[in-house]
C-alpha cells in the first residue's frame, strides 16, 4: 500500500483489539487500540518516538512523568513528545476505551496484531531479549 485512506473513525470504533497497526510508512505508523473497563497501557518512555492520540470513545486519564494529569473523552487529541514518560488509563464508567495513535516515527513490526494487552507485554518482551 502505498499510502492510507479509510474510514478511521469507524475503524476505531469497531476495533476490540488492544493493539493493531493498519499502516507503516517511513516516518509514521497508525495504531487502533482498544483498552477495556479499568485497563491501562502502563507508563512507557518512547526515546525519540513522538505520539499522537485520538479518542474515539471513552474516557481517559493520561499521566505525563509519573505526575501530570490529563482526563480527556471522545473528540479529544494529546500528543506525547519524544522522551516523556506516559500511561493512558481507561477511566470510562461504561466499558471500552477506543482510540487510535499515530506513532513518528513507527514504533511496532508492520502488521502488529495484538488481541490482548497480555499479548503485547509477551511480543515487548520477546522483542528486547
Amino acid at each position: 500500500m502505498t499510502g492510507y485512506a479509510g474510514p478511521i473513525e469507524k475503524l476505531t470504533e469497531k476495533n476490540n483489539y488492544f493493539r493493531q497497526v493498519l499502516f507503516t510508512g517511513k516516518h509514521t505508523q497508525l495504531v487502533v487500540m482498544c483498552l477495556q473497563k479499568g485497563e491501562e497501557i502502563g507508563n512507557e518512555v518512547h526515546a525519540n518516538v513522538d505520539q499522537f492520540f485520538r479518542i474515539e470513545a471513552g474516557e481517559a486519564k493520561f499521566v505525563f512523568n509519573g505526575s501530570e494529569e490529563h482526563i480527556v473523552g471522545t473528540g479529544d487529541a494529546v500528543v506525547v513528545p519524544a522522551g516523556t514518560y506516559h500511561n493512558v488509563i481507561n477511566t470510562s464508567k461504561t466499558g471500552q476505551l477506543k482510540l487510535y495513535t499515530l506513532y513518528s516515527p513507527p514504533n511496532h513490526p508492520d502488521g502488529t496484531i495484538h488481541k490482548t494487552k497480555a499479548e503485547a507485554e509477551a511480543a515487548e518482551k520477546a522483542e528486547h531479549h
